[in-house]
């Protein structure tokens, strides 16, 4: 049995495949390293999927793949490029049209849980004009930071564990991926590293087969990265690791 190769499209051109996105077999690692150590990785799929083409997943198929702006930040009747676009002006940011590549994990058999949602922003040139990670915690609450050119470092500003407060700032390599997979996220505190995320993948072209294999790989995957984070928050927890106090905003 032969296996599609892998997804080798370079930034700024059309993603591979019949529905032009990418799935992508990822092992996740996080690393906690004050003020104890604790590591644990988990595997699972994400899509790399171009926001004005969304992949056209078969009705019969769309139960375990689904992409809906309702999972993300912003106006749930609008689509997720406008919201997207919205953030962006915002932040003194246009596109002019250009285009923009999302990775995540889709809504599958009803669920979906994404801690990082990444998104590359290019200008109607195919210049890079910006990268913003969209982060969400296990509270229903999410938060975009938006990265220019070149930046790696910016302040935290979103309480994402219970283990730790807001304070410090992440340093965030993202590179827009062709075929590899390769992101890095870690968080300084008091000048020295106290937590990693990394996120390592191989690409294929998504199709039926494809999602399929996924699915049979990771049944259940949305369910289980959100069960994952849970089942080590006990762990810490039963280690003694101290809880700081999420602040609710107000109403």
């Amino acid at each position: 049995m032969t296996t599609a190769p892998p997804a080798t499209a370079p930034p700024g051109t059309d993603l591979p495949g019949p529905w032009g996105a990418t799935l992508y077999e990822t092992r996740i690692t996080h690393v906690r390293t004050t003020p104890l150590r604790h590591a644990f990785a988990h595997r699972t799929s994400l899509w790399l999927v171009d926001l004005d083409r969304l992949p056209p997943v078969p009705a019969l198929l769309r139960p375990l793949a689904r992409f809906r702006a309702a999972d993300h930040p912003g106006d749930p009747r609008l689509s997720l490029r406008q919201n997207l676009d919205l953030y962006l002006a915002d932040q003194g940011v246009r596109l002019g049209g250009g285009r923009v590549l999302m990775l995540t994990q889709a809504r599958s058999l009803g669920h979906v849980f994404n801690p990082l949602t990444v998104y590359w922003c290019r200008d109607a040139e195919g210049n890079p004009v910006c990268t913003v990670a969209e982060v969400h915690n296990t509270y229903g609450q999410h938060h975009r930071y938006l990265l220019r050119p070149e930046q790696t470092e910016t302040p935290k500003e979103f309480y994402v564990s219970p283990f730790f407060p807001v304070d410090g700032g992440y340093r965030m390599r993202l590179p827009e991926p062709a075929g590899r997979l390769d992101l890095t996220v870690r968080l300084d505190r008091s000048g020295a590293p106290a937590f990693t995320a990394t996120v390592h993948g191989e690409g294929r072209p998504a199709t039926a087969r494809s999602l399929l294999a996924a699915v049979l790989r990771h049944p259940f995957a949305t369910f289980a990265v959100s069960l994952h984070i849970r089942y080590q928050g006990i762990r810490l927890l039963l280690r003694g690791l101290p809880v700081h106090r999420r602040e609710v905003p107000p109403s």
